[in-house]
């Protein structure tokens, strides 16, 4: 008997429990879209402001880059401290390598010297384009084929990588030999969607 009463107990609560969970998955399932909907606007927000962040970095790097740059620069101002300057570069390299790690290599002071040389009015760098971008873009000597490249970093969303390989296969060449030079950039640029 109580074996038989225990049991209707348990399928009485069993039934109770079967049905407040169904009524649970209704509204569950009536607030998927909402969730769906909440899901993508966090999302949305989520992505815009790690685009911020990434912005803003990539802004005070170029700033930095360009701050180092100048600040060599004034200490190898002319030839006679050249030689100086070269020491002053290496004991900098080791000191803020020491302190700050990877980034500061005699070879990246140089290409931070460089980069203000070539963009000595800081409003001319653009903060759409990265540092590696301009390491890659300080290396061309000829400046209408340095904005060229600039240019075409913004316009067409270039990658540090397409740049390089857009500068390796001589674009900028072709283009210039070329007598149809608006068909070479719709070329390229649609063979560049395609990657």
């Amino acid at each position: 008997f109580i074996f038989i009463r225990k049991k209707k107990e348990i399928e009485k609560l069993w039934r109770i429990y079967k049905v407040e969970g169904d009524k649970k998955s209704n509204i569950l399932i009536e607030n998927a879209f909402e969730v769906n909907e909440l899901f993508s606007d966090i999302k949305e927000l989520v992505i815009n402001s790690r685009n911020k962040v990434y912005r803003t970095v990539n802004q005070e790097m170029l700033n930095l880059h360009w701050n180092i740059g100048k600040m060599i620069s004034n200490i190898q101002g002319n030839s006679k401290r050249a030689a100086y300057g070269e020491r002053v570069l290496n004991e900098l390299s080791r000191r803020l390598t020491a302190e700050f790690g990877k980034g500061f290599s005699v070879q990246n002071l140089r290409n931070m010297r460089q980069f203000y040389h070539l963009f000595q009015i800081r409003q001319t760098v653009s903060s759409e384009l990265s540092w590696s971008h301009y390491v890659e873009i300080i290396r061309i000597d000829d400046k209408l084929k340095r904005n060229f490249y600039i240019q075409e970093c913004i316009n067409s969303n270039w990658s540090v990588r397409e740049l390089e390989r857009q500068i390796d296969s001589l674009l900028y060449e072709r283009l210039a030999l070329s007598s149809d030079k608006d068909k070479v950039l719709e070329l390229i640029e649609n063979l560049s969607k395609n990657k």
